[in-house]
Parts: C-alpha cells; sequence; structure tokens
C-alpha cells in the first residue's frame, strides 16, 4: 500500500510522534511506501520526495510572522495547497492523519476530501472535544467537561489555551467553525487508543459509528531479565499536566528513596531548579539508553492530572520488566493490573504519591514478583499485531480495492 502519513511535527517530539514514526518504520520494512506530511523544522527526520513541508509555526514565539498566525490556525490555505500536491504525486491509497490542528489544520482534510482519498486519523488527545486537547481546567488543574457538556466558548471564557485570552478566543473559534463546518466527518474512521477516549467520542452523535478502539503497541523485551537498580523512575514530558511539579513536592518527602527523572518540556528548569538532593535529572534519553534506563529501574512513576489517553510510558515500562506507579485517571488504569504489574493512585496529591512510592520501594519481594508479572504478560499488543489491524482498517477505509 501507499499511506501518507501526517502529523504537524516530523521528530521525535512526544507520544504521538513516536507512535507515527514506529508505525511508518515498520510498515516500510514490511514492503509498503510511507510518505509523511508535517510542518518545517530542522528537527524533522522523516518527509517526502518533493520536500513539502508547511512553515513553521511556534505560538510561543515573539517574531514577526505571528501576526498571520490567527488566519493559519483558523484555515491554512499553505497546508491544502501543499498536501493536493503531494497527493498528486504521491498517489496515496490511504492518509494517516495524527496530530493536525492549529498547525495543519483541517484544511489538509477538505484537501484530501476534494481528491477522493480517504483518511482515518488516530485521536491522541481530546481536541475533537476540547479547544485545549487536555480537558483540564487550568484554573485549578483539574479535569474538565465544560467544552463537552456546553459550550466550546467557555476555553475562551476560561483561558484555557496558555492562559491567553486571545489563543483560547482562537482555539474556541477554530472548534466551533470544525463543528460548523464537520471537518471531521469527512474521516472514515477514528481510531481510539483506549476505551476511555472511545467513550468520550461516543458522547458525541456525529462520531458514532466511526470509532475503533485500539490500544497501543509495545515492543516485548527478549533475552534473560535486566539487573535492577536501586531507583524509581520517571521517563516523559516535563509539564504540570503529567504532575511533574508534584512529583518533585513528593520525592521531597521520601528522601530515602533515588529518583531519576528523564525528559524535556516546559518545566525542565524547574527540575534542573529544585529538583531535592535524592533526584537526578538525565536530561532527554532516547533508543537503548532510555531502554536500559527504564528496565533498570525498580518501577516507574506516571501521575498525570488530565485524562491520559494510552501513554506509551506505561506499556514501554512494563514491556520491560518494570511496574509502574500511576494515578487512577482516563486510559491508564486499562494499562495496568493492579497489585500484578503495577499499583494505582486514587489521590493526586504529594503526600499520596510520596506514600505510593514508600510502600512499592519498601517491599522488594513484590517488585520482583511484579516485574516478573510484567514480563510474561501476552495481552499487550505488539507492533506486529498493531500494524496488522491498521492495514485492516486502511483497506476497509479504501473501499477494499488495495492489497
Amino acid at each position: 500500500m501507499r499511506i501518507l502519513m501526517v502529523n504537524k511535527f516530523l521528530y521525535p517530539r512526544g507520544g504521538a510522534e513516536t507512535y507515527m514514526l514506529e508505525i511508518g518504520a515498520y510498515l516500510q520494512s514490511q514492503g509498503h511506501q510511507v510518505s509523511y506530511f508535517g510542518m518545517r523544522d530542522e528537527r524533522n527526520t522523516v518527509g517526502n520526495s518533493l520536500g513539502l513541508e508547511t512553515a513553521a509555526m511556534d505560538f510561543r514565539s515573539r517574531g514577526p510572522g505571528r501576526i498571520l498566525y490567527p488566519l493559519r490556525v483558523l484555515y491554512s490555505l499553505e497546508a491544502r495547497r501543499k498536501i493536493q500536491r503531494l497527493i498528486r504525486a504521491f498517489s496515496p491509497d490511504v492518509i494517516h492523519l495524527n496530530n493536525i490542528y492549529y498547525h495543519l489544520t483541517p484544511s489538509i482534510i477538505d484537501g484530501a476530501a476534494e481528491l477522493g482519498v480517504p483518511m482515518v486519523e488516530t485521536v491522541h488527545d481530546f481536541h475533537l472535544v476540547c479547544p485545549n486537547h487536555m480537558m483540564l481546567d487550568l484554573e485549578d488543574m483539574t479535569p474538565c467537561r465544560r467544552c463537552l457538556d456546553g459550550s466550546v466558548w467557555s476555553c475562551a471564557g476560561r483561558r484555557c489555551i496558555h492562559g491567553s485570552r486571545a489563543k483560547s478566543v482562537l482555539g474556541s473559534l477554530e472548534a466551533a467553525l470544525c463543528r460548523r463546518r464537520r471537518s471531521y466527518d469527512q474521516v472514515s474512521r477514528l481510531i481510539c487508543p483506549s476505551r476511555f477516549m472511545e467513550e468520550i467520542l461516543l458522547e458525541v452523535p456525529r462520531f458514532r459509528g466511526k470509532t475503533v478502539m485500539m490500544h497501543n503497541f509495545i515492543r516485548p523485551e527478549a533475552g534473560p531479565p535486566a539487573e535492577k537498580g536501586d531507583y524509581a523512575l520517571y521517563f516523559g514530558r516535563l509539564s504540570e499536566e503529567k504532575g511533574i511539579d508534584r512529583l518533585l513536592a513528593a520525592c521531597r518527602l521520601v528522601p530515602e528513596i533515588p529518583v531519576v527523572v528523564a525528559g524535556r518540556g516546559p518545566l525542565e528548569e524547574l527540575v534542573r531548579r529544585e529538583a531535592p538532593a535524592n533526584v537526578r535529572y538525565v536530561g532527554f534519553q532516547e533508543g537503548e539508553a532510555l531502554r536500559d534506563l527504564v528496565r533498570r529501574a525498580l518501577f516507574s512513576v506516571y501521575l498525570p492530572i488530565w485524562y491520559e489517553n494510552c501513554p506509551l510510558s506505561v506499556l514501554e515500562s512494563q514491556a520491560l520488566g518494570t511496574p509502574v506507579l500511576a494515578n487512577r485517571i482516563g486510559g491508564v488504569p486499562e494499562l495496568i493490573e493492579e497489585g500484578e504489574t503495577g499499583a494505582l493512585l486514587d489521590r493526586f496529591t504529594p503526600e499520596a504519591y510520596a506514600a505510593g512510592m514508600r510502600a512499592l520501594y519498601g517491599d522488594r519481594a513484590a517488585l520482583a514478583r511484579m516485574a516478573e508479572r510484567c514480563r510474561s504478560r501476552r495481552d499487550l499488543t505488539t507492533i506486529e499485531e498493531y500494524c496488522g489491524g491498521l492495514l485492516e482498517l486502511y483497506r476497509s477505509a479504501a473501499g477494499g480495492k488495495v492489497t
């Protein structure tokens, strides 16, 4: 098959990008032709034969180019024109959309639909029902359903995007226009990485009949178990919705537990500046270096305060024989066998985190049993199984016309 992968970022920036790049590489290894379309960035690791990309947009910058952002956020004629040019050259059988909002916009959906190319989309976050894509109230950092249950203009009223009135008004306007134009109705199937995500989308009548739930994939660990070190591990994005500030506060309450933090994000300077003595920050890690860090951890911690979808960090930990201490929120509980492959917390406070960390760290027999259970799990989806299901979806979207 000829598959066009679309995402606003084309480098390993986060979970959505890791997902897209890994399935793209695997499908290519199986003889399929894969091309990519996204935003220009010097860090891009993939692209297309024509070198087509949209102009870069950084909403936190202060350069003169920002004056055009309001128009480009709502509808990008550049993105529509360029993806149509790429479609004509590459002739994809199917387009696999990932995160496209704000930087690429639904203009690319219109462009592909006009040329008759079927589309599927992996719904990595809640942008289809929430302009700030997290269903999170930034005032008190608690889960929020205002835009799902009421009006998308709640985002503007509560400054839900970066705390900015202007950005939040644009977010509400973009959401209102998408609903009015029914842009995403042109997408054949919406791939939901968790049952929780699917249940949220099914509350919206126009999405019913389009959803399919597929948990994200893992790469099983081969060979004998690694020798464990003496540390707990957090790896992932360093941001408030991931609970990093609360984790640091919890670490101060358990100075006897060594904690390693790996990642990057908006709170990176906070980690560098305010991490207590028992926390070692190792920066952004990837590849085998990250896998070794994960497999040697006694347990990993994953403590988001928003409705997480299907975090790769949780899956990767268990695939590498490392139990997970996590918050019971969003799609996270679907991934953990409580007491078998990890533990779940119901109170999202530093005190509760510290108690959970202390309980796990002090029971090495339980940790060893959980680690073995993680390694022996057979119910987690491999990339081979996942891409097999994905190809079936592609063929179904294409009307069974390709093999």
